[in-house]
């Protein structure tokens, strides 16, 4: 994990190449984090290995002139709850995390604009449907977590203010990080009600006003339907040990008729490699390849040929069903059978949560 995150803070934050062993810094207040590489519809058109891959990928970067606030707010997060991880271990690494961590939220914070403005080509793929005031308030939660710094508490509360930041969540998501921000902010500020109230709300809209399919997914989006029911099964499993005594055992049973249809209560599995009758066929790329040197690219091979990938993606969660519970393992269907980080994220928080709960 330490290389991982490494990794991230100099591809992240570096604006040119490290001159002394030291990382990268924005302490000169240039502002420059690169945030993007390769095109998307080149990406997307591309069905091989990631080793060959050998098109032009471009890099796209955010700065004073051409900012992004959700991204850097967003990477300020993850590094602020990465030196959390780290700072029994290392605390000096943890410490260089959070330094980055801090400059990464002034940056977003002071020069505000939705970031595919500056990226354009995320427009087609990731845009900010939701804007950027939940990632203001969830770097500055995630900070405070870290630091305990109150300054960050009054950030989180005028972004809370600003953004109207207690309605309308819907789901918690790569894009709206609301839902997340309820939950984070119940737990390091629970003197403000207004988080662990609005949590309530959401979890009691989840179970009396939200869609569910005839076998029971709560279906909060038509793109990858699993993906939104494991990330509140895992909120709600968060609250079921945080929030609330009285509704525990309520909030665990749903999340764990949640987890269940996802690993196959309804039927099936949606977990490769797992269960019964799991997908064979997820719309992902290097596993769908043969091994080398037989080509993946000839005759579009990889893609295109009807049996099971060569290679089992175990542990990786698809897509979903659509309304209707209807669902088939088919390798072109990005829409239902598409795997991605996102996906297995707050799912494989949720798994944890039941494992500790068992």
């Amino acid at each position: 994990m330490r290389k991982l995150v490494k990794l991230i803070m100099v591809v992240l934050l570096s604006s040119g190449l490290p001159t002394t062993s030291s990382r990268p810094t924005l302490l000169n207040m240039n502002y420059t984090a690169s945030h993007q590489v390769g095109d998307g519809d080149i990406d997307h058109t591309f069905w091989g290995r990631p080793e060959d891959m050998h098109m032009e990928r471009p890099s796209m970067k955010i700065d004073r002139s051409a900012p992004g606030t959700e991204l850097a707010c967003e990477t300020a997060a993850a590094l602020a709850a990465a030196s959390i991880v780290f700072k029994d271990v290392d605390s000096a690494y943890a410490a260089e995390m959070l330094d980055v961590a801090k400059e990464l939220y002034a940056f977003g914070d002071e020069y505000r604009l939705e970031y595919h403005e500056s990226i354009t080509d995320a427009i087609n793929f990731y845009r900010s449907w939701s804007g950027y005031g939940d990632e203001l308030l969830w770097g500055a939660l995630w900070l405070y977590r870290a630091t305990e710094d109150a300054t960050y508490l009054t950030k989180a509360q005028a972004a809370w203010d600003e953004f109207t930041l207690g309605e309308g969540a819907l789901q918690f998501s790569w894009d709206d990080k609301k839902a997340g921000a309820y939950a984070l902010g119940s737990l390091v500020d629970p003197s403000n009600t207004i988080y662990e109230e609005a949590l309530k709300a959401f979890l009691s809209y989840l179970k009396t006003e939200a869609q569910y399919t005839p076998g029971g997914l709560v279906y909060l989006d038509a793109w990858g339907s699993n993906r939104h029911a494991a990330n509140v099964a895992f909120l709600s499993l968060f609250a079921a040990k945080y929030g609330d005594p009285a509704d525990a055992a309520g909030n665990t049973e749903w999340a764990t008729g949640q987890l269940g249809y996802i690993l196959g209560d309804f039927g099936h599995s949606f977990v490769v490699g797992y269960g019964v009758d799991p997908p064979t066929r997820p719309h992902h790329r290097s596993s769908s390849c043969p091994i080398p040197p037989q080509s993946c690219l000839k005759d579009n091979w990889g893609q295109s040929q009807p049996g099971p990938n060569p290679h089992t993606l175990y542990g990786a969660l698809v897509g979903g069903p659509d309304g209707n519970d209807g669902y088939t393992d088919v390798r072109t269907d990005y829409q239902h059978n598409e795997v991605a980080c996102d996906y297995n994220a707050a799912f494989s928080g949720a798994l944890a949560a039941m494992v500790e709960v068992s």
